[in-house]
């Protein structure tokens, strides 16, 4: 049951879902763990040898060899856990989890030289070497309770290792559970040598021998597989459907055009993500790093507490205009353009355009940038004819304002002007400044719910217009539209 446990453990690529622990804690009860097996590991080994030696057994001998190399491989993961738990630094930027993944190889190759020398030596004895074996109680008694040591070990490191997807201890866990199996095989063979000296059977003098390879060829099989594993982890083998997963679950982000690339890589117990998405070229870098964490969001759905690097590259959407893709050219530039029109004329495209730049620059500068924005957007768009850009001062400071003024003969004169627009249901909260000597207005307006948003400017550029031509002393006109429906509340 152990080992079939085990196996299964071998088999699973993915860590199991852990409880939140501290790193305090976690290092305390891997090194706690590792050391007791080595502990146990040293007795055992030990008692193998000296009952080995005085019984002549192959079998408890490659018991002891087998358990001489889990004392070592036992020290190596004791050091390694210590060594794997450091935390990043300038030369490890990826931290030391490697460590663990190259403990559990080493321990594998241990292994695997073991069960050599155990075939070598027990094809020698069944056909070219006889050696008298006699068994003893203190064999049988040694064995049992490695058996009891082992199950003990095994069940101890296991949980350690699952709870914290611990490769070099579940590695460690693997080997004492084939441990109860090959000792099992053992205290067989010893007991069938034993009944063929109570009952002069010849045959079963080859039991021992025979129990030794059988107990290579299960340290074989299982060591491969461990083998297997490990090398996957050293080589950066991605887990079996995982990637697929996370391509599935990335897709589902809202504003992600395209995957260009998932990588992903395990460092002992944690997982290295490397995310490559193709992002709306418009798009904000505030609305980047916003899709960006729901991108490592769907990534840790799949590999929990994975580290996850996103890279963003801009891409044009297959269902671009041509206004998108003049404001994709602008965005480039960190520029803001609007109020942008295109012409078709005589099958030639003209483009005027409102641009924004900082107040501060000379009309030298200013001009420099367009014609750089202008030629820009020639080469991207070539369909596009001609481009007159009407430039505007981004304001760079605060402008302090003077006062709040009282007009109502001018707040009359305006309120006349707007019953020459039907559309207008309504205008108030006229409000006039003086800034800087100039003269400033703002007003609400309320228009019709259903009005296209085409039609709203238009109403609202014409206004702007007549107030400005009745009352030219009027610097800066702002009109704020509103639904019915929202003066209703």
């Amino acid at each position: 049951m152990l080992a079939a446990g085990a196996s299964k453990a071998i088999m699973s690529m993915m860590p199991q879902s852990r409880e939140s622990y501290s790193s305090e804690s976690m290092r305390r009860d891997k090194r706690a763990v590792a050391g007791s097996s080595v502990l146990a590991a040293f007795v055992i080994t030990s008692l193998k040898i000296g009952v080995g030696i005085a019984t002549g057994s192959l079998g408890i001998l490659s018991e002891a060899a087998h358990s001489g190399l889990d004392l070592i491989a036992a020290l190596v993961t004791f050091f390694s856990v210590r060594v794997a738990d450091k935390p990043a630094d300038a030369d490890h930027q990826y931290g030391h989890g490697k460590v663990e993944n190259f403990s559990a190889f080493l321990e594998t190759g241990l292994l695997l030289m073991t069960c050599a020398w155990i075939v070598y030596e027990a094809i020698r004895r069944l056909f070219f070497r006889s050696v008298e074996i006699e068994p003893s109680v203190a064999a049988f008694l040694v064995m049992f309770l490695s058996i009891a040591v082992d199950a003990w070990r095994s069940r101890a490191l296991g949980r350690i290792a699952r709870r914290y997807d611990s490769q070099a201890l579940e590695a460690d866990a693997l080997h004492f559970s084939t441990d109860i199996w090959s000792s099992s095989v053992v205290i067989l063979g010893l007991a069938l040598v034993w009944l063929g000296h109570r009952y002069s059977v010849e045959w079963l003098r080859h039991a021992d021998p025979v129990a030794a390879l059988f107990v290579a060829g299960v340290v074989v099989y299982v060591s491969w597989r461990l083998a297997r594993k490990t090398i996957d982890a050293l080589l950066d083998a991605a887990p079996v459907g995982v990637r697929g997963q996370i391509l599935a679950r990335i897709r589902t982000v809202d504003g992600v055009l395209e995957v260009e690339r998932v990588r992903f890589r395990k460092a002992g117990n944690g997982y290295f993500a490397d995310v490559s998405v193709g992002l709306e070229r418009n798009f904000t870098f505030q609305r980047s790093e916003q899709v960006s964490d729901a991108v490592r969001a769907r990534v840790r759905e799949v590999l929990p507490d994975a580290d996850v690097m996103v890279h963003t590259t801009p891409r044009a959407r297959r269902t671009e205009n041509i206004f998108d893709r003049i404001r994709a050219v602008a965005t480039r530039y960190n520029l803001n353009v609007h109020d942008v029109s295109v012409q078709d004329l005589k099958g030639q495209l003209h483009v005027e355009q409102h641009l924004e730049l900082d107040e501060r620059l000379s009309m030298k500068q200013a001009h420099d940038e367009v014609t750089r924005l202008e030629t820009e957007m020639r080469a991207e768009i070539p369909e596009i004819s001609t481009i007159l850009t009407h430039i505007e001062s981004e304001p760079a400071t605060i402008e302090r304002g003077e006062e709040i003024v009282r007009e109502p003969e001018l707040e009359r004169r305006l309120k006349a002007i707007v019953k020459e627009f039907p559309e207008v249901m309504d205008v108030h909260e006229f409000q006039f400044k003086k800034v800087r000597a100039r003269l400033y207005v703002s007003c609400h307006c309320t228009l019709p719910d259903d009005m296209p948003l085409s039609r709203v400017h238009d109403v609202q550029t014409s206004l702007e217009i007549r107030f400005k031509h009745d009352a030219p002393e009027l610097f800066r006109v702002l009109i704020h539209p509103e639904p019915v429906t929202d003066n209703r509340r």
